[in-house]
């Protein structure tokens, strides 16, 4: 699996803001792109620290805000407080459903949810930029 055009959009972010080029920070962006999962800070450490062993968690933590800055990931805040992280760049368009016993993402998509969206902003004439939606509810593992 090939990363390279991810790798370059951070480089030359990292070089845009005057910070150096790290190998750890490309550890944690290639370990991160990797893992198709909504993944937390802690969840992340424990990957790369397998793969590096010197890496901090504080060094995880810079490297998701550069991400999210870089556009090549995006932050879910969840009602607990608790935050994931998934891929941003290259990625459509998604919704989410989470599960509150387990913690499951499930990606959704359904264009007349984008729609309806839509004519609400422009009902208010709110130029819109983006959205994120989570529906929280129990899951069919759960469920059963």
């Amino acid at each position: 699996m090939a990363f390279d055009e991810e790798q370059k959009i951070l480089d030359d972010f990292v070089r845009e803001k005057g910070l150096k080029h790290s190998g750890q920070r490309k550890d944690i962006l290639l370990t991160f792109l990797k893992t198709e999962k909504h993944l937390s800070a802690d969840e992340l450490y424990a990957l790369v620290k397998k793969k590096n062993p010197a890496i901090g968690i504080a060094t995880v933590y810079r490297t998701l805000k550069l991400l999210c800055e870089s556009g090549l990931s995006s932050e879910l805040r969840l009602g607990s407080g608790a935050v994931r992280y998934e891929h941003f760049y290259g990625h459509e368009h998604h919704d989410h459903l989470v599960c509150v016993k387990c913690g499951e993402f499930i990606e959704v998509v359904d264009p007349e949810i984008e729609k309806l969206q839509e004519r609400l902003a422009a009902k208010e004439d709110f130029s819109l930029q983006g959205h994120k939606l989570l529906m929280y509810g129990i899951c069919r593992k759960c469920k059963g």
